[in-house]
């Protein structure tokens, strides 16, 4: 064995005894790539549009070196960087900051697509193979649904996809599920990752639920839809939840209706502290996932990531198709 793959070894069986002792769960035996976290440092000057003072669980310095002590136990080896920020120039500070950490196989950045900029950061930041796309949706006052009919926004999610990126959405709803549904049906060849649909709210009305259903259902049709299975973790009563029964039904409904082919892994940390614990979060996905063949355990912890955004590795313990 070599030396590079000891120590890979090692660290996927220190991270199935620590996840035993949190909640009863071991991780898959293979790789993980964290599809969705999130790096920022209030410490710098002029500080950070998020998070804000007041968020006592997390306005202190997310970044790599950080997550990589919380994750590598688990056998995270590496993650995609997803923005925090609305600022124009926190693209670049994004980027430089996973350059220098090869642990972060890739970015997701903020443009505003129909804007005068766009074109022309779209080209710089495409010229950096970390970039990998681009969040739109219920996020910095925007609505996907109204800019839609906005002049060159279509325009701008077309030159996305002839360029090979990716579109992520943020924070869904039925509003946006529709609005991405249009997105879908309006632009041809875009990649497209749904992310946190596990915490998105459901209709309780029954035609607007079905309506939602359905929503779903075509946007499974199109093979460029992706979904993260993250923001899973619930509190009830200000109790993290661990029992699997809770979760099983809503993961096992978008389990079914997108295909083990197209679903991926997202922790969406350090958001995810103020529900758990890096280590509960990954815990409670497992006990989900366990239940899956290894090949579908597979694809959601790494091989689905890459078909999505279409990440390189950058280290060797990183995995490849």
């Amino acid at each position: 064995m070599q030396r590079r793959d000891a120590l890979r070894l090692a660290a996927f069986s220190a991270g199935a005894i620590a996840l035993r002792g949190r909640i009863g769960a071991a991780p898959a035996a293979g790789p993980i790539i964290d599809a969705h976290i999130h790096l920022f440092d209030p410490t710098r000057s002029g500080g950070v549009p998020w998070p804000e003072k007041s968020d006592v669980a997390l306005y202190e310095p997310a970044l790599p070196v950080r997550y990589a002590g919380l994750s590598a136990p688990f056998g995270v080896v590496g993650a995609i960087a997803i923005e925090a920020s609305p600022l124009a120039s926190d693209n670049q500070w994004l980027l430089d900051i996973a350059a220098g950490h090869p642990l972060i196989v890739g970015v997701i950045g903020d443009l505003i697509p129909g804007s005068p900029p766009f074109m022309r950061e779209l080209d710089r930041l495409h010229a950096n193979p970390l970039f990998l796309g681009i969040r739109y949706g219920n996020l910095w006052d925007r609505d996907l649904s109204v800019d839609l009919d906005k002049p060159g926004f279509v325009d701008g999610l077309k030159a996305l996809a002839q360029a090979g990126l990716v579109l992520d959405s943020a924070n869904p709803d039925p509003a946006l599920i529709r609005a991405i549904l249009n997105v879908s049906d309006r632009v041809s060849g875009l990649r497209i990752v749904i992310d946190h649909l596990p915490h998105a709210p459901i209709p309780t009305d029954p035609t607007a639920r079905r309506e939602y259903e359905s929503n779903l259902h075509r946007l499974a049709q199109n093979p460029n839809v992706f979904v993260k299975l993250s923001e899973i973790p619930v509190l009830v009563n200000g109790k993290l939840v661990t029992d699997p029964a809770y979760y099983r039904a809503p993961l096992d409904a978008i389990w079914d209706t997108f295909g083990e082919d197209h679903i991926l892994f997202g922790s969406d940390w350090p958001n995810s502290d103020h529900v758990a614990p890096y280590a509960d979060t990954l815990s409670i996905v497992h006990q989900y996932i366990s239940r899956k063949s290894p090949s579908a355990q597979e694809k959601y912890f790494w091989k689905n990531s890459i078909a999505a955004y279409k990440w390189h590795k950058r280290r060797p313990d990183q995995p490849a198709l």
